[in-house]
């Protein structure tokens, strides 16, 4: 089983919500999460940006890979 940590898109049409989630690669996009890390809301000045990091360090050290998105938002969160 490959997992991945990603984005699943919340909100309604045209605001959109963003959950940071671990699940297995072949999931669809908003299928059912393992485990919510986090959140991130774009639409808001300044965005918003709140990540677990406990939680993200333990599925990284499971094999979880995170998107190149998701990595970015890690860098940003860890700032």
């Amino acid at each position: 089983m490959a997992l991945k940590i990603r984005l699943t898109r919340m909100g309604s049409k045209k605001k959109p919500f963003y959950r940071l989630v671990a699940l297995d690669s072949e999931t669809r996009r908003d299928g059912r999460a393992l485990e919510y890390l986090g959140y991130y809301n774009p639409m808001t000045s300044p965005e918003q940006i709140s990540i677990d990091m406990d939680k993200v360090q333990s599925w990284l050290e499971k094999g979880a890979k995170p998107t190149d998105t998701v990595r970015s938002l890690l860098k940003k969160a860890a700032v």
